[in-house]
């Protein structure tokens, strides 16, 4: 899009992990994705910032009888530049990726070392490195919490530093920052920024308190990802005063100086005055950092209709009726160079033949395509294509779990992060009920299915975890059951992650999108596999709504609740067990899966996920499940009919320009940033 950028962010030298699947169970390994080097990046060892932590901090009057405040901190750490040169395609403009390593200020103690302390000798230098060590620790743990914390500060404090750096290059003052950078905060982890740019403008470059408010506020944007509230972090007083006190000073400030302005255009309301602070006096006392995001920021954006929506009338109402002209909806969107040209050339040459080259840059152009979808030699050509690509999967799915993927069968996919909101059960609840269908009459003529998951439950996720060990469970029975013969096939792909995504995606026929309504901010597993061709089965969640919506109903396979009927249900009091009281099918399915049926005779295995749907099921599963079920019923009627599921595999991909990474950006540009396109001529 020739947008001149820098990308920041933390250079971790091990990432999330590398999962393996044992006995069915998700195993954590350590991904190592530094130890051959990184050949594309470029050590700034020049350009290194220190990065403070505890401490305390000194109020004193300056020589104008104005406050300042200094902070010592306890510890400091140096965070060193590595870029990573981002080049556009097919244009000269090359952004930048830099990512913060941290670094002990002094990796080496002689004298301690010379006393015989050799580990003391190099203490600094392990306790300073543990920052950039992991991606992600589990937060379960106080220690995991600090260690979030401290990454989260770390990076947006050397990112500050370094913008402030090349923006002083120039001769501007800093109350111009807001002209020349804009910075967006990437959901609400870098959002200690706020007030972090705070505390440089006022206590280092010595900026009153409004011009420096002000520079802050039209400096920052915030995009919202999320409508979890365990993503929208908070961290206890006790914690933020250890580690960040200054900081906390800053946000006490900002937070009497905003609930002065919410008590003015609401007198008494102090109930609405406890919802906004950005301290949660409730319990243990802590900082709501997705308010300091919409306090600090001149504009806020989810990345969905519904979910642009549901933070406006949920999730930051009060914020939304403050300044209901701060929201905005940027829809997320994916890169067709990643997942269409680069991941699935025969499909790219395919589309290119017939409408030439253009659609790499301009999506819209995919809308050439639609007429092919008539052309009976062309709907054989795609369907060539899909098959090779699910002759590729089958070989990749046999060689890494050892099941025999048939390619004539339809290839349904669910693969995206292991969540209980995701609800990877349900699937399998209605692959078991398949499965029993066919114990009940094994010569019923079926639509052939492989089923194939892929995705990792957070470590400390014990609820996923049991999910992941429930689908492998269930492959267990179903592949080895000699009724099946082999019409139904089960396979978890372990270590899902880019790489594997680009051998899936091409492959799938059917996209798993069946998250509880309301609770995805988006998706874009969604976009990038019916950009591939793959047919939707999906709720009316996140950008499914969009999806349907552009490539026509009649293309998608709806089922479920509403986001606004699973909150009239949740309001009116949800009685899971009566839903298996009066559907006699899936009463069955849970027996068979409490009476042992996939874990060996073994009845207490799966009791806490039985337990936890039968009797609280926060995300409907058992509300959707016969909707599902009947939905899936039409999805296999519709692929029997090789000629009709190509069509509509045609005008998916066909109507799906809307949804490129490209569009979202121009969207920011025009309706955040405020930039434009700078050409560079060579």
């Amino acid at each position: 899009m020739q947008i001149p950028a820098i990308g920041y962010g933390i250079r971790y030298e091990f990432g999330i992990f590398d999962q393996a699947i044992r006995d069915g169970w998700q195993v954590e390994i350590t991904d190592k994705w530094l130890r051959y080097g990184n050949p594309w990046e470029i050590p700034r060892p020049e350009i290194a910032y220190p990065v403070g932590f505890g401490g305390q901090t000194h109020a004193v009057q300056d020589a104008a009888g104005r406050l300042r405040v200094t902070w010592t901190p306890e510890s400091v750490v140096r965070g060193v530049a590595y870029d990573t040169p981002i080049l556009g395609y097919g244009v000269n403009t090359v952004n930048l990726l830099r990512l913060w390593q941290a670094q002990a200020t002094e990796s080496f103690d002689f004298q301690a070392f010379n006393l015989g302390d050799y580990y003391g000798a190099v203490n600094e230098k392990i306790v300073s490195e543990n920052i950039t060590k992991v991606l992600y620790p589990n937060d379960e743990q106080l220690g995991g919490k600090q260690l979030r914390l401290q990454q989260q500060y770390f990076f947006a404090s050397c990112s500050l530093r370094d913008l402030i750096r090349i923006f002083r290059q120039r001769a501007l003052t800093l109350d111009q920052l807001a002209d020349k950078f804009a910075i967006q905060l990437n959901d609400t982890h870098p959002s200690i920024a706020i007030a972090e740019m705070m505390r440089l403008l006022v206590d280092e470059y010595e900026m009153a308190w409004e011009p420096a408010w002000e520079t802050t506020r039209r400096v920052f944007a915030y995009t919202n990802h999320t409508l979890m509230p365990e993503a929208l972090e908070t961290w206890s007083l006790e914690l933020f005063r250890r580690m960040l006190p200054r900081h906390l000073e800053i946000i006490f400030e900002i937070n009497r100086r905003f609930l002065d302005q919410v008590r003015a255009g609401w007198p008494g309301d102090e109930a609405r005055v406890a919802r906004m602070s950005l301290i949660d006096e409730r319990g243990g006392r802590s900082v709501r950092m997705a308010h300091l995001a919409c306090v600090g920021s001149y504009a806020v954006n989810g990345v969905a209709e519904l979910h642009s929506d549901l933070l406006k009338r949920e999730v930051l109402h009060d914020f939304y009726e403050l300044e209901p002209d701060k929201f905005h909806n940027v829809t997320n969107g994916v890169t067709p160079r990643r997942f269409v040209v680069l991941s699935n050339p025969r499909l790219a040459r395919l589309i290119e033949r017939a409408i030439g080259p253009g659609w790499i840059t301009d999506l819209d152009e995919l809308r050439l395509l639609e007429p092919f979808a008539e052309d009976a030699g062309f709907r054989s050509e795609w369907r060539e294509v899909k098959h090779a690509a699910k002759q590729d999967l089958a070989a990749l799915v046999a060689a890494r779990t050892s099941v025999a993927a048939d390619p004539n069968s339809l290839f349904d996919v669910q693969a995206k992060r292991i969540h209980e909101y995701k609800r990877q059960h349900l699937n399998v609840l209605h692959i078991i009920t398949q499965y029993l269908r066919l114990k009940d009459n094994p010569a019923a003529h079926i639509t052939p299915r492989t089923y194939i998951f892929g995705g990792k439950a957070a470590p400390g996720y014990v609820m996923a975890k049991l999910i992941i060990k429930l689908v492998n469970a269930v492959a267990e029975v179903v592949n080895a059951d000699a009724d099946v013969g082999g019409r139904l096939r089960v396979a978890f792909m372990p270590d899902f992650n880019v790489m594997t995504a680009q051998q899936v995606y091409p492959a799938a026929d059917l996209s798993e999108q069946i998250s509880t309504a309301g609770k995805e901010a988006s998706g874009t597993g969604n976009m990038k596999f019916s950009l591939n061709g793959a047919l939707t089965i999906g709720t009316l969640d996140g950008a499914n709504i969009e999806i349907r919506r552009a490539v026509g109903p009649e293309n998608f396979f709806c089922f479920g609740l509403t986001a606004e009927e699973v909150a009239d249900w949740k309001t009116r009091g949800y009685d899971p067990s009566s839903i298996c009281r009066d559907n006699a099918e899936l009463r069955r399915v849970l027996d068979r899966v409490a009476d042992g049926t996939f874990s060996g005779g073994d009845t207490v295995l799966f009791r806490p996920l039985l337990d936890d749907l039968l009797h609280r099921d926060p995300f409907l599963v058992l509300a959707d499940y016969a909707a599902y079920v009947a939905c899936q019923e039409e999805v296999s009627r519709a692929y029997q009919d090789h000629e009709h599921w190509s069509r509509m595999s045609i005008l998916n991909v066909s109507r799906m320009g809307r949804f490129s990474s490209d569009r979202s950006i121009r969207d920011y540009c025009r309706d955040i940033w405020h930039t434009q396109a700078v050409p560079i001529q060579v």
